[in-house]
């Protein structure tokens, strides 16, 4: 009888460790953030004699959801007509040729498939392009990459302008991010370097195919990306300020633009309820922790959800697309 090959058996350990710790990741920091949101209401809800249940509910009995739904549900419609744009335009760029309103009903499909998993999205965005336009798996994988880093400049430099508008008004921690908008130009200088082969020409990186977006990718492509997201962030200034004030807190547009771009890198963060960009609102407005937990916890899950509600829209167009 043959005895397992011992070290096969080892050298697939570190992997599935490493799947097993992907998988409860999430949920271990979602669970810290709501055992820390907890923290904060128990205090202001026992001194009124309140559990925090209760407590918690005051705030959601106040709001005027009609109202709240009239500035989410627009929203949610624009930023998915800003998204798709984004995505038409990189593909458009350095996949294959397709039209805006083909991107439409798969761009509101994946959102359905990221609820459970942000790779299935991905997943179904490289499958329709496969079949309709025979474009490799790896082509979308990059310009998925090139999305997610012009993502990253775009917040960064939205919260920089925003904090340089209300200075004093912001949290000094605010006070680290033209440090960090700095190193992030340094980098995208590097990159942009190195992906034109004027530095390191030995480190082949560059050379993968996971990496072909930022080999063709040029400058302008990079801004006219920033500029074409920026309508979304702004209309999502107005509406968050004009939301919060529902939930009993007043905040300038200025002051909601130093800090939304903050709370979209924390709600980046994968795991179940947005709980960082949650919980980033209770650090950032201490005062309020009901109102903060309640606004953040209904804001954020709200347009997962809606998102979700226009890929079930357009799901039979877009099951006839991926599977004929």
């Amino acid at each position: 009888m043959s005895q397992p090959d011992d070290d096969s058996t080892n050298s697939t350990t570190p992997a599935k460790k490493f799947g097993l710790l992907k998988k409860t990741l999430p949920w271990l920091i979602t669970i810290g953030c709501f055992v820390f949101l907890y923290s904060r209401m128990n205090g202001p809800a026992a001194a009124q004699g309140m559990s925090v249940a209760a407590y918690l509910g005051n705030v959601f009995a106040g709001v005027n959801w009609w109202a709240w739904l009239s500035l989410m549900v627009p929203y949610s419609l624009f930023f998915f007509l800003v998204d798709s744009l984004i995505v038409w335009r990189v593909i458009n760029w350095f996949n294959a040729k397709v039209s805006y309103g083909d991107i439409l009903p798969v761009r509101a499909s994946t959102y359905v498939l990221s609820i459970l998993n942000e790779q299935l999205g991905k997943g179904a965005m490289a499958l329709y392009l496969n079949r309709r336009e025979g474009v490799p798996g790896w082509k979308i994988g990059s310009s998925m990459l090139f999305i997610m880093f012009c993502e990253l400049l775009y917040l960064c430099a939205w919260a920089n302008i925003g904090l340089v508008l209300q200075w004093e008004s912001l949290p000094e921690v605010f006070r680290a991010l033209p440090w960090v908008g700095m190193a992030l130009v340094a980098l995208f200088a590097i990159m942009l370097l190195y992906f034109s082969g004027r530095i390191l020409p030995n480190f082949k990186l560059r050379d993968r195919d996971i990496m072909h977006a930022f080999r063709e990718a040029k400058i302008g492509q990079y801004l006219l990306i920033l500029v074409l997201r920026s309508p979304a962030l702004i209309a999502a200034v107005f509406v968050y300020a004009e939301a919060l004030s529902l939930f009993g807190v007043e905040i300038s547009y200025l002051q909601m633009l130093g800090i939304l771009p903050v709370i979209f890198f924390g709600a980046s963060i994968p795991g179940p309820f947005r709980a960082v960009a949650v919980s980033l609102w209770v650090i950032l407005f201490p005062a309020y922790p009901a109102e903060m937990s309640a606004f953040g916890l209904v804001q954020h899950n709200f347009f997962i959800l809606f998102n979700a509600v226009i890929g079930l829209i357009f799901m039979r167009r877009a099951q006839r697309e991926l599977f004929g």
